[in-house]
């Protein structure tokens, strides 16, 4: 066995490794789907009642993301009980898992 593949095979040992990134990705779509959500446009001097008023009117934004929210979090419960079955890792898993997180977070949050 080379030097190289030796330290291949220890790096990827444990799906640990695989998980930690897979949360981040997770935790970043997360994140993001706050960035879609706008205050109200109500003035400097608006009254609390004009506030509500303009939280109610972006009612979608909130529908939206508590949705999207909970698809992430629908997916991201799966892929950790996936990952818990993984007893060995490979370049393939790696790149299966990537292409995962590529197709699988964008289209069902968007």
């Amino acid at each position: 066995m080379r030097q190289s593949d030796s330290s291949m095979s220890l790096f990827f040992k444990s799906p640990q490794r695989l998980e930690a990134f897979s949360d981040g990705v997770f935790a970043i779509a997360i994140t993001l789907l706050v960035l879609e959500i706008k205050a109200p446009q109500v003035g400097q001097h608006a009254s609390s009642a004009a506030l509500w008023r303009g939280l109610g009117q972006l009612w979608p934004s909130y529908l939206a993301y508590v949705l999207a929210f909970f698809t992430i979090l629908i997916a991201w419960v799966g892929h950790h009980m996936t990952i818990g079955q993984v007893k060995r890792m490979s370049h393939g898993l790696l790149y299966a898992n990537g292409f995962f997180l590529l197709i699988r977070i964008p289209f069902v949050t968007r």
